[in-house]
């Protein structure tokens, strides 16, 4: 059985830049986000994803792809809950990707996993970069810009992690790599998406 890539749109947005590449980040413990996916596009792109289930990957609309089986759930191979409320300015969230490591045009996507911790803005701090495309209402403006830690490109449709919860989807910023980021906010989602499980035999 092929499982579902659910794809989460940000209204018609098209990001001028798609975050890959996690700036500042650490390689994570061992099994610590059994949740992560890699989701392959075409010859050479990659994605993030997240698994909600055990045949349903979430990533972002512009990770367009194909899924392979179905995935096992173990020990090391699992799923992570989705945040049904609105997360707090000033909250320490986490963001993962398997994307480039350096802003350099021609670095390579990083062959480990790595994790950057990131601070959840207030929206004043989009709205006021004229080039993001910040839309409040479907949108989380992360990243301090004084701490210069990131996506980048590969890490598109990445969880945005807080409190054990999956909050946001890595889905674009400003093209120029600074900082903040725009996440897809996932409770403005999440009754769709409940909706549209139900639809589905597990």
């Amino acid at each position: 059985m092929t499982p579902l890539l659910l794809v989460l749109h940000t209204g018609l947005l098209l990001p001028i830049s798609l975050p890959g590449e996690i700036i500042g980040g650490r390689k994570p413990r061992p099994h610590s986000r059994p949740y992560m996916a890699f989701v392959k596009i075409g010859i050479e792109g990659s994605c993030g994803g997240f698994l909600i289930r055990e045949d349903v990957v979430v990533t972002a609309a512009h990770c367009n792809c194909n899924l392979g089986d179905k995935a096992k759930l173990t020990q090391t191979v699992g799923t992570i809950p989705l945040s049904e409320e609105t997360v707090k300015k000033g909250t320490m969230c986490s963001v993962a990707g398997w994307g480039q490591t350096s802003s350099k045009t021609n670095a390579p996507p990083c062959p480990t996993l790595q994790e950057v911790e990131m601070m959840v803005m207030g929206r004043c701090m989009c709205l006021s970069r004229p080039y993001l495309h910040y839309v409040p209402s479907r949108m989380l403006c992360v990243g301090d810009p004084q701490g210069r830690k990131a996506p980048f490109l590969g890490d598109s449709g990445g969880p945005l992690v807080c409190d054990g919860k999956a909050t946001g989807i890595v889905s674009h910023g400003t093209g120029d790599w600074s900082i903040p980021s725009v996440f897809t906010k996932l409770s403005t989602y999440v009754c769709w998406i409940k909706k549209t499980l139900r639809k589905l035999k597990p």
